[in-house]
C-alpha cells in the first residue's frame, strides 16, 4: 500500500470527492482531506491510500490535474518525522 500526498486541493473538496476522483485509477483504501482542528476548514491538501500499482497510475495521471480553478500536485507521501526541524521549545 502507498499513501499519496495530494496538494493544492480546492477548498470545497471533501473526503468522498477525493476518493471518487482517485477511484478511477484503482481501489481506494482511504481518502482524507486534512482540516484545521480549530476552524474545521480544509487546509487544501489530503492523502489517498491505494495499492502500489494503482497509486503509481494515479500519481502519474493526477499530477498537474486541473481541479476547479487549481492545479493539484500528487506524489508519494513521506513518513512523518518526530522532529519539527528545530530544537526550539514549543510555546503554548
Amino acid at each position: 500500500m502507498k499513501s499519496i500526498f495530494v496538494g493544492n486541493l480546492p477548498w470545497s473538496v471533501n473526503d468522498a470527492e477525493l476518493s471518487s476522483r482517485f477511484s478511477e485509477f484503482g481501489n481506494v483504501i482511504s481518502a482524507r482531506v486534512v482540516n484545521d482542528k480549530f476552524t474545521g476548514k480544509s487546509k487544501g491538501f489530503g492523502f489517498v491510500d491505494m495499492e502500489d500499482s494503482d497509486a503509481e497510475k494515479a500519481i502519474a495521471a493526477m499530477s498537474g490535474f486541473k481541479w476547479g480553478d487549481r492545479e493539484i500536485t500528487c506524489n508519494e507521501a513521506k513518513p512523518r518525522t518526530e522532529s519539527r526541524g528545530n530544537d526550539r521549545p514549543r510555546r503554548f
